[in-house]
């Protein structure tokens, strides 16, 4: 399950922080053959994701820490360090061409 959370949460957590609205905006993003939809708002201090994967429907909510991330994906609990997490879509590096 943590596979499916961390592509999910790294696009969340590095995304661009969005100014205080009364709907966050949505945002998509596929990985695995998996759409997910999402938003992201800022509660008390922490970064609060909230989804859904569109072709199954399954919810998923997640509260941003300073260190941990923790919330549910359907009706799991996850709790995880924030290092454990990897960018999605690291750039491509060319050392050589010819």
């Amino acid at each position: 399950m943590k596979t499916i959370l961390f592509p999910v949460f790294a696009a969340a957590v590095l995304a661009p922080a969005f100014a205080a609205a009364a709907e966050p905006a949505q945002q998509r993003f596929e990985h695995d053959g998996h759409v997910y939809a999402y938003s992201v708002t800022e509660t008390d201090g922490y970064r609060i994701i909230s989804g859904i994967e569109e072709k199954s429907g399954k919810p998923f909510k997640l509260r941003v820490g300073t260190h941990r991330v923790r919330g549910t994906v359907g009706t799991q609990q996850v709790n995880f360090s924030l290092r454990d997490v990897e960018p999605l879509g690291k750039a491509a590096v060319t050392l050589a061409a010819r």
